[in-house]
């Protein structure tokens, strides 16, 4: 099975059934010893009806004890023989499923992380988090049909083989009797494929509908969009159980045909030999035989039906597979060399000028508008920004990303202890891990957590609060000690008293690097060297704070919206505060 650490390979993406080819052909011995396990293991299953044949014939005959207990010895030995092989045959095939769903797994997550920050912009949140709660599971079942699915078609030639040196009307009902079965099914497992198809769609859309309610639920709820939200949610979720039914319809039947027409399979092929037994054509113990035959047909030919359910599935998932797999990153064809030493970041778009070492903050009345610089300069999609007088898609991504790192208020938090959260490149220095929590005043944070800075937090920081979310993001950042810091409202979540601080002692902490901040707080904005006032996108004025609120009546009447908007959003935690406590 895939190591942890090994190399999954480059996947086939040229479609699904490519790519669970390229599943099978990444472990070929396991895949060939799972086919040559199935086969054996129920060609031995279809012995036991000819040793039970010559049995009844040769050895139900008196005087001929000997010969009886001969066949039930074999019986009994070829039984446990192939019990063995059951047991081998289904640890091989979990481990080719397990194989293939964790080499899947290692290739789309190292694939997302190619993407990187083009992921969001490329595929939606809901299709990436189906593809690892549904679909990689289901292509991974799909290779059953490795083992049991080339052992049915193996068994199903060997009986029918076997029948045509018994009764050639038998072998001809038994060899006929597959492509039926297909015929009456074929059409149903297509129908499934593109019910399927769509289901997956629709609960991608709806994923992704779930992970903005909940990331937004409280903006939502201020700007009484609640209600038109769940409206739309309501409806996806309809049509999404509307479609289930449609899927479960045709998987259904599917399910029903596998069962029902190997058992009346059975029954005409049991009746055609009923009635040569009855008219001396074959012997009582090749009537036993005849019924053993088609009765461990059963399994193979119910098989079959559920092979191609199980298939079709596949290759639905694996199609969604190979949808992401095929998002290119953007190109990275930088030629120019990064400057040598600090130099002044300009956004033309905006007209932001960047001065290296100073603490900028940008004020915007669109908050959207101060982020969309930042993606800019920091080299988040595309962008005319200069470094240095050079532009920076013409500098290697590696060395943007080396010395300019952006830092967002809602970026992940992975699970694990607080100490190796924050360190995102691996072991850090114990005095700089205690200068970044205290330049982030998030030394309360630490102390509330019963081991400290080894304490376990979950993902996405779920067991603190937005808040302290916020600081200990801003703790990895000021950790990472890039030489460009651009950071998108990393006190938004704070309040005023710390808000504050954190201001205060980042400025000391950032002292002689460059810093960018996007914010509308004037308490950030008071302690910074310059601020770019945003209207509509662009620079309408520039200079300290104290200076702007002087001279510029549109951002006067920012800082006093901000003011208010911060006010009551205040007075909205200290609300829920003494509500959740009276509870």
């Amino acid at each position: 099975m895939i190591d942890a650490y090994e190399d999954p390979g480059v996947p086939d993406t040229r479609g699904g059934w490519h790519y669970l080819w390229w599943l099978v052909l990444r472990q070929p011995l396991r895949s060939l010893a799972g086919a040559v396990l199935g086969s054996v293991w129920m060609v031995l299953l279809a012995a036991q009806p000819y040793l039970m044949a010559r049995a009844v014939d040769d050895g139900l005959v008196p005087g001929r004890l000997g010969v009886l207990a001969w066949w039930t010895a074999a019986m009994f030995v070829t039984g446990s023989v192939n019990a063995w092989l059951s047991i081998m045959r289904h640890r091989t095939m979990t481990r080719v499923r397990m194989d293939a769903h964790f080499r899947t797994v290692k290739v789309v997550v190292g694939h997302v992380v190619r993407l990187g920050a083009a992921l969001p912009r490329r595929a939606g949140a809901g299709e990436v988090v189906t593809i690892g709660v549904g679909d990689v599971q289901t292509l991974a079942q799909a290779l059953t049909v490795v083992g049991p699915g080339v052992g049915s078609v193996v068994v199903y030639l060997v009986v029918a083989g076997v029948l045509l040196s018994v009764s050639a009307p038998l072998a001809a009902v038994v060899l006929l009797g597959l492509p039926t079965i297909a015929l009456v099914t074929g059409p149903l497992t297509l129908r499934l494929q593109g019910a399927e198809t769509e289901y997956r769609d629709r609960q991608g859309v709806l994923a992704a509908r779930i992970g903005d309610l909940a990331g937004g639920l409280r903006v939502l709820n201020g700007l009484g969009g609640k209600g038109l939200f769940a409206d739309a949610f309501r409806e996806d979720s309809r049509r999404l159980r509307a479609q289930g039914y449609r899927v479960g319809a045709a998987a259904s039947w599917v399910q029903a045909l596998g069962v029902g027409l190997p058992t009346l399979f059975l029954a005409v092929v049991t009746w055609l030999a009923a009635r040569l037994a009855a008219g001396g054509e074959i012997s009582v113990g090749e009537l036993v035989a005849v019924y053993g035959y088609v009765a461990v047909l059963i399994g193979p030919v119910a098989f079959f039906v559920l092979m191609a359910y199980d298939l079709n599935r596949g290759v639905v998932a694996a199609r969604r597979v190979v949808r992401l797999l095929r998002l290119e990153p953007e190109p990275d064809e930088g030629t120019r060399c990064a400057p040598d030493g600090p130099a002044e970041l300009h956004d033309p778009a905006s007209g932001v000028r960047v001065v290296p070492g100073r603490l900028t903050a940008l004020a915007a009345t669109r908050p959207a508008d101060a982020a969309a610089v930042v993606d800019r300069l920091g080299r988040y999609g595309p962008t005319d920004a200069t470094w240095g007088g050079v532009r920076l898609d013409a500098v290697p991504l590696d060395a943007v990303r080396a010395r300019v790192l952006v830092a967002d208020n809602e970026a992940d938090l992975f699970a694990g202890p607080l100490r190796e959260m924050v360190a995102a490149e691996g072991p850090t220095d114990e005095a700089a891990l205690r200068r970044a929590v205290y330049a982030a005043a998030a030394e309360d944070v630490v102390r509330g957590l019963p081991d400290g800075l080894d304490s376990a937090v979950a993902g996405q920081g779920r067991s603190l609060s937005g808040g302290q979310r916020q600081r200990i993001r801003l703790v990895r950042a000021l950790l990472a000690d890039p030489e460009v810091l651009l950071a998108v409202e990393p006190t938004s979540a704070l309040d005023a008293h710390t808000e504050a601080t954190v201001a205060e002692r980042l400025r000391g902490a950032r002292e002689g690097r460059t810093t960018v901040l996007t914010t509308t707080s004037p308490l950030v904005l008071d302690r910074a060297d310059t601020v770019p006032f945003l209207v509509d996108g662009k620079v309408a004025a520039r200079g300290p704070h104290q200076v702007l609120l002087a001279r510029e009546p549109g951002y006067r009447a920012l800082m006093a919206r901000a003011t208010e908007e911060a006010d009551a959003e205040e007075a909205d935690a200290d609300e829920t505060d003494a509500e959740e406590a009276v509870r």
